[in-house]
């Protein structure tokens, strides 16, 4: 069992870890000026950058929720939910601003796939 403990674990701080370089370094400290670009473009642009800085900072929030494993079914699907919203919008309304364009949203799949199963299957056979 140690094997799908320690990959339980390293699946965790990698997830984790998205939402603390996403929050911190890409909206808090804005070292990726595209975020406040698509928070401008979908919530307009009167205050794009207080937005950007209250969505960075619920991420870095979400990266201490995740790391604190407190209600983590629950906190996997608030993630699922909220990772499949976003892009769904940013892939309507701001494909252009995207990295990788509309592809962008085969990643969002990808780290959905990712929560869940570190969830709800590698989880279930822990301990």
């Amino acid at each position: 069992m140690p094997a799908k403990n320690n990959s339980q674990r390293f699946i965790t701080v990698f997830i984790a870890g998205v939402w603390l370089v996403n929050g911190l370094l890409c909206k808090v400290l804005n070292l990726v000026p595209r975020h406040q670009q698509i928070v401008e473009q979908i919530l307009g642009t009167g205050h794009s950058r207080l937005y950007t800085l209250l969505i960075g900072i619920s991420e870095i929030v979400m990266a201490i929720w995740i790391l604190s494993n407190f209600r983590s079914r629950f906190n996997a699907i608030t993630q699922m939910v909220v990772i499949g919203i976003m892009n769904i919008l940013e892939f309507l309304l701001v494909p252009q601003l995207l990295l990788w364009g509309r592809f962008n949203l085969v990643f969002a799949i990808l780290l959905i796939v990712l929560i869940y199963y570190n969830e709800f299957t590698l989880k279930k056979g822990t301990p």
